[in-house]
């Protein structure tokens, strides 16, 4: 079990950049609400993971934020796709199309 529960974690950690920007291409959001929305999608994800994510993917340039004001508290982070960020999210939906099309081809063979 040790094998396969190490490879179900890799394609978790393969897809989480991919389902971030998918989310992100969407609105604009608060790591809370992006941390909230995977789970609901059954992609556990934690802090301590999404922020570093996050932050490299600012310093990429395919994410920028912006502060907004909180009725709650402080201002609250929020983040957005950017140009390249939208570029980059075209070219892994092609990649995933063409992964997903062959993973069917090999099963259904």
């Amino acid at each position: 079990m040790k094998y396969v529960d190490n490879v179900k974690s890799q394609m978790r950690k393969g897809m989480l950049e991919y389902c971030i920007l998918l989310l992100l291409h969407k609105e604009q959001a608060y790591a809370s609400d992006i941390i909230h929305k995977l789970k609901e999608a059954r992609l556990i994800v934690v802090e301590g993971t999404l922020y570093p994510l996050l932050t490299r993917l600012k310093n990429e340039d395919l994410l920028s934020y912006e502060w907004i004001e909180s009725t709650q508290g402080p201002p609250r982070k929020y983040y957005k796709l950017t140009e390249k960020g939208e570029e980059s999210l075209g070219e892994l939906e092609v990649s995933w199309t063409e992964l997903n099309e062959t993973v069917n081809h090999i099963a259904n063979k």
